[in-house]
């Protein structure tokens, strides 16, 4: 059985070393215990019989250990390098070094004689255990364990270097001892790669959903594959300028590609539809994709630079947010580039090569009955689309009606940040009583680590505490979930912690705060929980008196759980108040009496020993039983002057007060940090509003500053920003639709298919209950881009109309509604079915996926519902209104010439 403190060296000397070399690690940390040393554990009675002072073993022990040059001997032909056995690196080798001599009789005074000299470690006060569970075995049991924590590089894609660190544990473990066994106990890319995995399927299943809805709309094999051609080389062209963008295949750019299946494929829907058109009217092949494309590639053109003008803004956000989204920006922005590009030449080439005419294509009985269904269907919108425009007023009305619908939902939406993941790994930070000791903390953490590991969800446990902290009430756990088919009844990591909060609360003086770990964790202060809120004062005093009464407020507030503070102004301290009279009278200084309460209760290193791969201390205290009180400053003596041994207590008095074990700081100033989780069924912004105005109707003093933190200020700023980000984002829309139209009015038009997306976006998100996150308003932006394309297709065709043919406005749209009914109901029904994946997966963290298509399935059916309706009169509202605007222009005009004539 190999010892913990060697176990720690192999970890700390060789493991890490080899481990810090591999491709994509950044830092390894080692922890659980520390490293070995040899400890020198005096007893203050021995030492004040034998008239033998602290400084004075420290000294023998410094001197007993040397590692200096030492020169060499040569002569004409040989040389020789000088050594000696000037090291020495046992406790047995320590044990009879003389410390001095009895001032009574004269007799050497060794260490032994003082006291214990043991192999031991350099810190005591540190401690690691784990623990893992068997798939379908009984709960496991805490073991002490060493800890290797690994962390990569920025930049780094963390599963090539997870990979990499695989790869690389047999050379490790070949390289210890073999009855050292090393374990994984938590893999962050487990959940990662389920998670890839589970997106790589939404995307097979969107590209099929996809093709099956062509298929269902033209109902021939060719007319089907030409426009599906337009994913495979739409997805292939984006991946490889991600590779020269030095993008990677990540969780946000694969959430891109599987939303770009339903864009992507609609260039080639419209333009085959309309090439379709003109084959069933008798043209050839090649005559009907020359004339259909070159019909419709204005209107491709501008709905695909419109849709890509809403990436804009995106593209242009600063801020954690932005970057993070900025390739996912760019990833549709080139996935949507692309297809642009097939479908004004791949599309009409394969068209005029591979499709039939009319008189050369033969239909079977299932096509001729689903052309009469959508014949039908097709009927009845024209009939409801001629009661629409008898009844503009009414329509108008309720176009008015989903704007002030808009602005109202919009106000009532619960607004989160990111969702909540389950990643399959917690983390736990244990806070006990700031005066409680290392020994009672150790116990109360492998206690509560026990109760984590014996719950049947739970997969490892690794915790430690300790470790030259500040404090030594603090722990730390990382704790990694069963995958969730192996976990009982499925159970979500949210459910796990709700179940864990109760039982936890029964081991006395120590709490454990558990909270799920996110894949978007942004800046803020290590804390007991995922949110933080902070109080900075320059007056210690009165941040000490009103952080606690916002905590003891928080912790009655229902949004708020798990309210803790970092606070550490409660620890016990032994004040020693010197008599610097009396200790100047016996030649006694400061300085001297902290060297030897440090050489007596600071773990001091005293001497260092080298080797080839490491170094290591020897360590002086007195012995531990004798540092159990206070009361044991009264064994400790300081030799004066004349070489008497003078007790601490003949100088010095003891005080016990209380006294702070950190302070932190927020840029220059004291700050407390209050840390919280959100109760079930409440969102982020529910809690920041709560505490914000308990914040204020506390009445704090105004020197006190208040702000959030990490994911909590980056949550403040991106709700200060989204009614800024959706008014860009409509903005540049607009000025795209105006150069391609060159109007005012038309852009207008075309954007009015906005407030049914809108409203049907957040009626889909508070039906499922689900927040208004980062996510769900990046699926409110696309939506914007996406229902628009309804409107550029009846305009360009209602334009195109009244110029060539000299119809009537009403007449003008009227056709063009019924023309384009077709390609309208089939690029709304590829985005709407390439988004549903995302909206009803259940896979591993879908979680992060599922607001966006969630927003992007209720606002296509919202809007697609109203929009067919709405759009044709509002078109023809602001035809009237620019006709009257031009009429008044022309009379001003007239006016202001007749006085000339």
């Amino acid at each position: 059985m190999v010892p913990k403190p060697q176990i720690y060296d192999m970890a700390d000397s060789i493991l890490s070393q080899k481990i810090a070399q591999i491709d994509g690690v950044g830092q390894v940390f080692v922890g659980g215990s520390s490293s070995p040393s040899v400890r020198v554990e005096l007893n203050p009675m021995q030492l004040g019989a034998n008239g033998i002072g602290l400084e004075a073993v420290r000294t023998a022990l410094a001197n007993a250990n040397a590692n200096r040059p030492k020169g060499a001997f040569q002569d004409a032909g040989h040389r020789w390098q000088i050594s000696d056995n000037d090291q020495i690196f046992k406790a047995s080798d320590y044990a009879p070094i003389i410390a001095g001599y009895n001032q009574e009789t004269g007799a050497p005074v060794r260490i032994e004689d003082l006291g214990t000299v043991v192999d031991s470690v350099a810190d005591i006060h540190t401690a690691g255990v784990s623990g893992i569970n068997t798939p379908n075995g009984p709960p496991g049991k805490l073991k002490d364990a060493i800890l290797i924590i690994v962390f990569k590089i920025p930049g780094a894609n963390v599963i090539s270097t997870v990979d990499n660190v695989m790869a690389q544990m047999p050379r490790l473990q070949a390289a210890i001892p073999p009855t050292i066994k090393i374990d994984v106990a938590v893999d962050r890319t487990t959940t990662i790669r389920s998670s890839v995995r589970d997106v790589e399927i939404s995307l097979c299943i969107s590209v099929l959903l996809v093709v099956l809805v062509v298929f269902l709309f033209l109902r021939e094999i060719w007319a089907t594959i030409i426009p599906s051609v337009a994913v495979p080389l739409s997805l292939v062209g984006t991946f490889g300028v991600m590779y020269l963008l030095g993008y990677t295949i990540d969780n946000l750019s694969l959430m891109a590609l599987t939303i770009a299946t339903g864009f992507v494929v609609d260039d080639a829907i419209v333009v085959i539809e309309n090439i379709t058109r003109y084959l069933e009217m008798g043209m050839k092949p090649y005559e009907a994709a020359m004339k259909g494309s070159r019909e419709i590639g204005f209107t491709v053109l501008s709905m695909s630079l419109s849709l890509i003008a809403v990436f804009i803004p995106i593209l242009l956000m600063g801020g954690i947010v932005g970057k993070l989204f900025r390739e996912f920006a760019v990833t549709l922005s080139v996935a949507i580039a692309v297809s642009l590009l097939v479908s004004l030449t791949t599309t009409p080439m394969l068209c005029a090569r591979f499709l039939k005419s009319r008189d050369e294509s033969r239909h079977g009985p299932v096509y001729r009955a689903s052309e009469r269904a959508f014949n039908w269907l097709h009927n009845e919108y024209a009939v409801g689309l001629r009661w629409v425009l008898r009844h503009q007023f009414l329509i108008l009305c309720i176009v008015i009606g989903t704007i002030g619908l808009n602005v109202y939902l919009f106000t009532i939406v619960p607004f989160g940040f990111f969702p909540q993941q389950d990643t399959g790994r917690l983390g736990g930070s244990t806070r006990a009583s700031q005066d409680i000791s290392f020994d009672s903390m150790k116990v109360k953490q492998q206690d509560l680590a026990q109760m984590v590991l014996d719950d049947p969800a739970i997969g490892s446990v690794t915790a430690f505490a300790g470790g030259g902290r500040n404090s030594n009430n603090v722990g730390f756990m990382f704790i990694a979930l069963k995958p969730l088919n192996q976990r009982p009844g499925r159970v979500s990591a949210d459910t796990v912690v709700n179940r864990l909060r109760g039982k936890l609360t029964s081991v006395p003086g120590a709490t454990l705060f558990l909270q799920v770990q996110q894949e978007f964790q942004i800046g803020g202060r290590g804390s007991d929980a995922q949110y933080q809120y902070t109080l900075s004062d320059e007056n210690l005093n009165e941040l000490n008196t009103w952080a606690p009464q916002l905590q003891a407020q928080m912790r009655k507030m229902p949004e708020l759980r798990d309210v803790s503070t970092d606070q550490q102004n409660q620890g016990l301290a032994a004040n020693l108040v010197i008599d610097r009279d009396a200790a100047s009278r016996l030649g006694i200084t400061a300085a001297a009496i902290d060297n030897i309460l440090y050489d007596a209760f600071g773990q001091r290193e005293v001497s260092t020993m080298y080797t080839a791969l490491n170094q290591y201390f020897v360590v002086m205290e007195v012995d531990p039983k004798y540092q159990l009180s206070p009361d044991s400053l009264t064994g400790i003596f300081i030799k004066s002057s004349t070489g008497s041994m003078v007790p601490l207590s003949a100088i010095a008095k003891f005080e016990q007060q209380r006294t702070a074990l950190q302070v932190n700081h927020q840029g220059q100033y004291p700050a407390v940090t209050l840390s919280f989780n959100l109760a079930p069924n409440y969102a982020l912004g529910d809690a920041v509003t709560a505490l914000e105005k308990a914040q204020r109707e506390m009445g704090m003093p105004s020197t006190i500053h208040p702000t959030f933190q990490g994911t909590a200020q980056a949550f403040q700023d991106s709700k200060n920003n989204m009614p800024w980000l959706i008014l860009a984002a409509l903005t540049a829309v607009y000025i795209v639709l105006g150069i391609l139209y060159e109007s005012f009015i038309h852009p207008l038009t075309i954007l009015s298919t906005i407030p049914p997306a809108g409203v049907g976006a957040v009626l889909a998100l508070m039906l499922t209950g689900t927040d208004l996150s980062v996510i769900a308003l990046i699926g409110i932006i696309l939506l914007i881009g996406i229902v628009k394309k309804n409107a550029i297709m009846m305009i360009d065709f209602a334009l195109q109309a009244e110029r060539e043919q000299g119809l009537p406005p009403v007449e003008a749209i009227y056709q063009a509604c019924l023309l384009r009914f077709r390609p309208i109901m089939m690029t709304t029904m590829a985005a709407l079915f390439g988004g549903l994946p995302l909206a009803i997966g259940m896979g591993v963290g879908s979680e992060l996926r599922k607001p966006l298509g969630i927003t992007i399935v209720g606002g296509l059916i919202v809007s697609q519902m109203l929009t067919l309706f709405t759009t044709p009169v509002v078109y023809l509202f602001f035809d009237r209104l620019q006709w009257r605007v031009m009429k008044l222009h022309r009379i001003g005009t007239e006016l202001e010439e007749a006085p000339g004539d």
